[in-house]
């Protein structure tokens, strides 16, 4: 995948979701997410797997910009500098790991769409994945619908996540 659009040759998001959640199991870590663009969907792709209990914390929707630093702890500074921002995203990563006592978090933030958001337009997305002793975060530009931008951004998401966990962390 290139930093900065998602993959056209895809393993299927349920196949992904399972390689994740086992790896997690494998280390015996846990995960949480942070999700603003994608509403819920990245936790509950997670969430689809048979056995994801064992290592799936929880997730927080935020939103709202109050949200974001009143439940996550999001700083006001990053926000006021944009919401559609890598720091953002990470920030959102680290709060749902600390949150919800998480070992990995996963963050997103952007504009699915059709509209810009914060000056950024349609399309743009952040993610991020933050463990134990690395954090990655990175741009997405995804051409689609509001729905389509969203189940990319979610792909990218598992993705990163996966990486970070067959990288040896």
């Amino acid at each position: 995948m290139s930093p900065d659009t998602p993959s056209s040759e895809q393993v299927p998001l349920d196949q992904l979701a399972e390689r994740l959640v086992r790896r997690l199991q494998k280390r015996s870590w846990s995960i949480a997410t942070g999700e603003s663009l994608t509403a819920g969907l990245v936790s509950s792709t997670i969430a689809s797997v048979p056995g994801c209990s064992a290592v799936f914390r929880g997730a927080v929707v935020a939103y709202a910009p109050e949200v974001k630093t009143e439940v996550l702890n999001v700083p006001g500074e990053l926000l006021t500098q944009g919401i559609v921002t890598e720091e953002v995203a990470l920030a959102l990563a680290q709060g749902a790991c600390s949150r919800l006592a998480a070992t990995v978090g996963i963050g997103t933030t952007g504009a699915a769409g059709p509209d810009d958001h914060d000056g950024m337009p349609a399309g743009t997305a952040c993610i991020a994945v933050c463990g134990p002793s690395v954090q990655r975060a990175r741009t997405l530009r995804v051409t689609g619908d509001r729905s389509q931008v969203r189940h990319a951004v979610t792909q990218a998401a598992v993705e990163a996540a996966l990486e970070i966990l067959e990288a040896g962390e």
